[in-house]
């Protein structure tokens, strides 16, 4: 049937070492431990990203959802997604001193990808 344990109960024990700290210092302690707990998602975050996580930035810069899609195939095939699809669209407006929006049509003609390669030092087979 249904058997109940109970458990040996250790909170007294376990929060020992926080008996003393005042709600200033418990406060502190908490928020210095959220912070290391999520540390390794924020830098994750700050260093990955995903084709779909480009794709929004994108269509954010105003292109259509067929664009941004193809873009950011674009941009994969030439070892650019890690710089950012949205980086690469501004770096070459920048280069060619053109808008956003026809650096973005350049580079769905397949025009300006050396140029944007060439300026992060990245080499297509990487």
């Amino acid at each position: 049937m249904n058997k109940r344990t109970s458990r040996q109960d250790d909170f007294d024990t376990r929060r020992k070492h926080l008996e003393k700290l005042s709600d200033e210092d418990l406060k502190k302690s908490f928020w210095k431990l959220a912070d290391e707990t999520v540390k390794p998602l924020v830098d994750l975050a700050y260093t990955h990203t995903t084709p779909a996580i480009e794709r929004s930035i994108i269509l954010r810069m105003g292109f259509s959802s067929i664009e941004a899609k193809d873009l950011v195939e674009k941009a994969i095939a030439n070892n650019l997604i890690s710089k950012g699809v949205g980086h690469c669209v501004y770096r070459l407006s920048k280069i060619q001193k053109i808008d956003i929006r026809s650096a973005g049509l350049k580079l769905l003609n397949n025009e300006g990808w050396n140029e944007v390669l060439d300026s992060f030092g990245v080499k297509k087979d990487e």
